[in-house]
């Protein structure tokens, strides 16, 4: 294991035990596209095609989801997050907007080399 924090879907890590286990970390991001963007992908779900920039906005509110959790993690001491899922949604802020949400969950744990 590194000196920052990792993070593995697995709940175990081949070479590693687990000699610590603090609980549930969880980090959020809420992002929407600008008017121009919304429009353009509009007009590109109408047409068909791929959704660029939906995917680019998607990528990085999971990657900003993901940076909160492993915030917590090493705030709380913990060198590894186990277990990590992810859960996501789309939804309208009430004026057309549409807003994407992603969650990222998991397990805050020390890691320790097996002996």
């Amino acid at each position: 294991m590194s000196n920052e924090t990792s993070c593995v879907t697995t709940d175990t890590v081949q070479g590693f035990r687990v000699s610590k286990t603090f609980g549930t970390v969880m980090g959020v991001s809420i992002k929407s596209r600008n008017f121009v963007g919304n429009w353009l992908g509009n007009m590109r779900a109408t047409f068909g095609g791929e959704q660029g920039g939906f995917a680019k906005m998607v990528m990085a509110t999971r990657d900003e989801a993901i940076g909160q959790m492993l915030a917590q993690a090493e705030s709380m001491g913990a060198n590894a997050v186990i277990g990590m899922r992810f859960d996501s949604a789309e939804f309208d802020s009430g004026k057309g907007q549409s807003m994407e949400q992603v969650l990222a969950y998991g397990t805050a744990v020390i890691l320790e080399p097996e002996h």
